[in-house]
């Protein structure tokens, strides 16, 4: 048992170590969602501006 509390205590750097674990794991996560907001805006923008170049062609 004290060496799995040793593990998670990391020699007094528990904080720092988690700590980036965490900031990793939560931009992992974020950069795909961002990352898939901005193509939807990207092909909202697009369509956009095929149906204002077709209605001004017309």
């Amino acid at each position: 048992m004290d060496s799995v509390k040793a593990f998670f205590h990391m020699g007094g750097y528990a904080l720092y170590v988690w700590g980036s674990f965490g900031v990793t794991a939560l931009l992992m996560v974020a950069e795909p969602v961002a990352l898939a907001r901005q193509r939807k805006a990207m092909i909202r923008r697009l369509r956009r501006l095929i149906r204002l170049e077709s209605e001004y062609s017309s």
